[in-house]
């Protein structure tokens, strides 16, 4: 899968819920995952609401995809 981003779209954070609904995953996988380590970069907010960069999100599929060859 390509994603291709406008500029202005790279600098764009998103939710975790968003996050979730687009790599279809469930909240406690992506927990896991970011417990070791293979999650995409995310964000901490000062309240504690997680929050990833569309540029992230994407660089993050892009090693996927070199990972599964």
């Amino acid at each position: 899968m390509t994603v291709t981003a406008s500029p202005s779209s790279r600098n764009q954070t998103l939710t975790l819920a968003e996050v979730l609904t687009e790599i279809r995953i469930s909240r406690a996988a992506f927990y896991r995952m970011r417990a070791l380590g293979k999650a995409p970069k995310c964000l901490k907010l000062p309240n504690g609401q997680i929050r990833v960069r569309r540029s992230d999100l994407d660089s993050w599929y892009a090693d996927c995809e070199e990972i599964a060859c």
